[in-house]
């Protein structure tokens, strides 16, 4: 079996290293084919080829007024730029002055193919070595969409690297803290590993089955298969340990262990694979794309750990787990630990306290008032960079649009005048471009008076699409960067509305095969839904109050949802399936007592170390990553700690049988061999 795994590792290696070279991570490649912004691009093609120049802007300002010697600096920048002979850069434009006499720019086309992200980012740095020397105190920036992609681009270079060290050494450290052992916190990081390194393979494959695959996927993958196969292997080492103290030979243990424990674990890999899935009806192709790579990654987390990790663990013996060795026929002290103690305190008085832990959840859930979904990407970077700055120069002396016209395409092209005069008759529009045509197709640009992520822009682009979709026999296509980024708001919208539901019914359907019951699985929804709002409510809080984001993604609630849905269930799952395991010997009350003894521990493990590997994503200078990342950990840690260890357990102790209905485990009073 390792022989297995050791070979497909080395097999597909040198596929997964080719794995960034097909990431995208421009917005326009997120957006669906429906998409006006969509339709625009496509259109514009018969002006510019395949691949339509990106602008990069660049800006010069002085705040008491340019001098003589700034302007000829301009001009011989200018120049220098023009001279480059960089792949992809275009003429630039005439320098454009500001009003105010404080401000020049120049505009430089940037042809670059979105399956070659090199292009782009080696001409905006070519420009800005060129821009950057020898100012004397002007203040320059390049900025545009070019600046913004490029910037983008380059944090998510080397994004998989980092994920992957920054994870591995935390879920190492915390495995050692869990097993207090030199040799056994190895096994299920080298299982993982294994699991890893082919995974890198497999999303290179999706990418080129058209899946769409940015950066920001990739690195989810990588923190959901090292949380996820974690999360399993704790569990199957936990329930392995137990059984070695029951059977002499560690064969029977594991056999044992792997039919007691699996599934479980199937079910919980089953319940996130097809909630991520789920993702496959997203109209966003950054989050469709998410559904299989997170699918496939949790697949191979529970692959790894059924079949790689056992194969370790037999091999190495009992002596693995020294200095604290389960040997045959010692007691488990897992039933008179902690989470026995809790369980016996939460059955004096168990309506109480999951009447009390109901309220106080859904008090921390009122953050949800403050709820804003309107980050954008301008906002979208921790710490100074480049485009950033350099919008906020053009906005002092420009139409803070100016960096990022939007685009009117019309077709029949000897229409476009007619369209042109609806389109000035919009609010919030600075300056209307002269109109092309091209093989019976017309565009020109609207350079709009606020910023291009800002609400009145939005709303401009609004209005201007209800006003020329009013014109009879006229298609008028609006797009451009403020297009993009309305069309991705709406998406947004539209997946959670179909998508959540969605999930909701999988995870319903998946808890009530297993546990063969039609209320338990609505009562564990229940509680996953409550805390899933009390962690967004209070990552809200957090973001604003501490953190000083301006808002949150607006894809974010959405992601965050599937993310904690579907692992909040893993952890039901192996809870409530011990319980249920339990029940048929003990009873329902003492059978949940028991669960929690042998479980709690486990759990409460699992769901740290999952945790810990999302927290990683802060490592990452991007707010999107980051409150993904908090969002996650934070809501994990509040399902493991509060709902799970007690919330669910005083539910189904006040319930009782009735909690298994229709069928009912305590009617099988089984013994256990």
């Amino acid at each position: 079996m390792l022989a297995v795994w050791v070979i497909a590792a080395g097999i597909t290696g040198p596929f997964g290293g080719r794995l960034p070279s097909v990431e995208k991570n421009d917005q326009s490649s997120f957006l669906p084919a429906s998409a006006q912004s969509t339709q625009a691009l496509e259109l514009q093609k018969r002006f510019f080829g395949k691949n339509q120049p990106i602008p990069a802007v660049v800006v010069f300002r002085r705040a008491d007024g340019l001098t003589r010697s700034d302007y000829e600096k301009v001009m011989q920048d200018r120049q220098a730029v023009a001279n480059l002979g960089t792949r992809g850069i275009g003429a630039p434009s005439p320098p454009v002055p500001s009003r105010d006499g404080k401000a020049l720019l120049f505009t430089v086309p940037i042809k670059a193919s979105s399956d070659d992200p090199s292009v782009l980012q080696n001409a905006v740095s070519a420009i800005r070595r060129t821009v950057e020397k020898d100012t004397g105190g002007l203040a320059v920036a390049v900025t545009g969409p070019a600046g913004f992609t490029s910037d983008l681009v380059e944090v998510f270079g080397g994004i998989d690297t980092k994920l992957l060290f920054a994870t591995a050494l935390v879920v190492a450290a915390l495995l050692l803290l869990t097993y207090r052992s030199p040799f056994l916190w190895l096994l299920p990081l080298v299982s993982v590993g294994l699991a890893e390194g082919i995974s890198q393979a497999v999303y290179y494959g999706l990418a080129g089955a058209g899946i769409t695959i940015s950066g920001q996927t990739a690195g989810l993958a990588t923190v959901l298969l090292f949380g996820a196969g974690t999360d399993y292997a704790l569990l199957l080492v936990a329930r392995y340990r137990e059984e070695l103290r029951r059977h002499e030979d560690r064969h029977e243990a594991m056999a044992y262990a792997l039919r007691q424990a699996g599934p479980a674990i199937l079910a919980s890999a089953g319940t996130v694979t097809i909630g991520l899935l789920c993702l496959l009806a997203s109209e966003l192709n950054n989050n469709r794309g998410l559904g299989p790579v997170g699918a496939a990654a949790v697949l191979l987390a529970l692959l790894a750990m059924l079949t790689a990790l056992p194969a370790l663990l037999l091999a190495l013996g009992r002596g693995v787990f020294w200095p604290y060795v389960p040997r045959y026929g010692t007691p488990s002290r897992e039933e008179a630990g902690v989470f026995f103690r809790l369980g016996r305190t939460i059955s004096a008085r168990k309506r109480f306290v999951w009447v009390t832990t109901a309220v106080v959840l859904a008090i921390l859930a009122f953050g949800l008032v403050r709820l804003d979904t309107g980050l954008t990407p301008q906002q979208g970077f921790r710490g100074k960079v480049d485009s950033v700055e350099g919008q906020k120069l053009l906005a002092k002396s420009y139409p803070a649009g100016a960096s990022a016209p939007a685009t009117v395409v019309v077709r029949p092209a000897d229409r476009a005048r007619e369209v042109r005069e609806a389109a000035r008759k919009v609010g919030d529009i600075s300056r209307i471009g002269p109109i092309e045509k091209r093989g019976g197709v017309a565009r020109f640009d609207v350079t709009l008076a606020s910023g291009p992520y800002s609400q009145k822009s939005f709303g401009a682009v609004k209005e201007l699409r209800e006003k020329l979709g009013k014109i009879n026999g006229v298609e008028a296509y609006v797009g451009g960067t403020t297009a993009q980024q309305l069309d991705t708001r709406q998406a947004a919208a539209r997946d959670s509305e179909v998508i959540v539901p969605l999930v909701l019914l999988v995870v319903l359907v998946i808890l009530g095969l297993l546990l063969r019951s039609v209320v338990a699985p609505v009562i564990l929804i229940a509680t996953v839904i409550l805390s899933f709002a009390a962690a967004l409510g209070v990552s809200v809080v957090v973001f604003e109050s501490l953190f000083g984001f301006p808002g949150i993604d607006p894809s974010l609630p959405l992601l965050a949802f599937v993310f904690l849905v579907a692992l909040g269930v893993d952890y039901n799952i192996f809870l409530v399936a011990r319980a249920r395991e339990e029940a048929g010997r003990h009873g329902t009350r003492e059978g949940m007592l028991r669960a929690l003894a042998v479980t709690g521990g486990v759990i409460t493990s699992a769901g740290i170390v999952l945790a810990a590997t999302f927290s990683v994503l802060g490592v990452l200078p991007l707010v999107v990553l980051t409150e993904i990342g908090f969002i996650v950990a934070f809501g994990v840690l509040l399902d493991t700690l509060v709902v799970r260890s007690v919330l669910v357990p005083a539910i189904v102790m006040d319930a009782g049988k009735r909690f298994w209905w229709p069928s009912n485990p305590e009617e099988d009073r089984s013994p256990r061999y």
